[in-house]
């Protein structure tokens, strides 16, 4: 939690054997097996990704799920100060999310972490994931 509070009041909240943190108010990270995942999306993604940030991914009923969360650097992990750029990325993120439930713009959920698929928008909102053998 303290790595999370230069950003603002945080809480914690117990979920699916891990944690859950709100930033006032804003879901913005789990810890799951001991590793902290900060909220992305299509905009911040490929800046965690470059600095080596892993997806949060787990082995579902029926294929692998990939969520819309990655792990901030490793050094970021050492002090609030180093966190604190990546945790305002991660609230970007929570605060488009939370934007797009309210109605605003088009929604691109997390999908099946399937190799060679891609993500595409419907007109109703939604994504739709295809395999490159489906085009």
């Amino acid at each position: 939690m303290e790595l999370l509070e230069s950003a603002g009041s945080v809480r914690a909240r117990r979920m699916f054997g891990g944690w859950g943190f709100y930033v006032d108010d804003l879901f913005v990270a789990l810890l799951a097996d001991n590793r902290l995942y900060l909220k992305v999306n299509l905009h911040t993604r490929p800046t965690f990704e470059a600095a080596g940030g892993q997806a949060f991914v787990y082995a579902g009923k029926h294929q692998t799920v990939q969520l819309a969360y990655c792990t901030p650097p490793d050094e970021a992990l050492e002090a609030p100060a180093l966190m604190r750029p990546w945790v305002a990325l991660a609230l970007q993120a929570a605060m488009a999310a939370r934007s797009l439930k309210r109605g605003g713009g088009t929604r691109l959920r997390s999908t099946a972490a399937v190799p060679g698929a891609a993500v595409t928008p419907t007109r109703r909102g939604a994504a739709r994931l295809r395999s490159n053998n489906s085009r």
